[in-house]
């Protein structure tokens, strides 16, 4: 697994979304750029669709609500189904390196949030792997940002 960088995210909070609310909704749009490795977290009440590229190798997620104050985080990476099924493997494999990394600049980008909401540190992640191709569609069960918090994204 690679390791998280803080110094290497941007973060955009935008219009109506504060360190403490909202939870639902709350989305986010990860991105990322080939040549300087820099993260760039668009968080937002909907996905930023005006940072999403045509490659469609960013991650989005959403917290939902699955009864009586109870959270999980759905997150959805887009393998392929205008490629080649190796294109898919390869994505496919590439995702499943990079989730963790993924996983922990969301964690560390919106830190404050989860400093207010202390029980969404150990909310359920899902990871929906969306394809055109059955052998790479599925949905997968991450554990839960406990897991991915590292020494960075303790920092408030």
């Amino acid at each position: 697994m690679l390791s998280f960088n803080g110094s290497k995210i941007s973060v955009n909070l935008r219009p109506g979304i504060t360190p403490r609310q909202p939870i639902i909704p709350r989305r986010y749009t990860l991105t990322h750029s080939d040549q300087t490795g820099q993260l760039f977290l668009s968080i937002g009440q909907n996905y930023a669709a005006d940072e999403v590229n045509p490659s469609r190798d960013e991650v989005l997620a959403e917290w939902l609500s699955v009864g009586n104050r109870r959270f999980q985080l759905h997150a959805y990476v887009y393998v392929g189904s205008h490629c080649s099924k190796a294109e898919a493997d390869l994505r496919n494999r590439v995702f499943v390196r990079q989730l963790p990394l993924a996983l922990q600049a969301i964690r560390y980008g919106d830190r404050r949030f989860f400093y207010n909401r202390p029980n969404l540190h150990i909310a359920p992640i899902w990871l929906h792997f969306e394809s055109t191709y059955p052998e790479f569609c599925r949905v997968e069960y991450w554990g839960t940002f406990a897991g991915y918090t590292n020494v960075y994204s303790r920092k408030v």
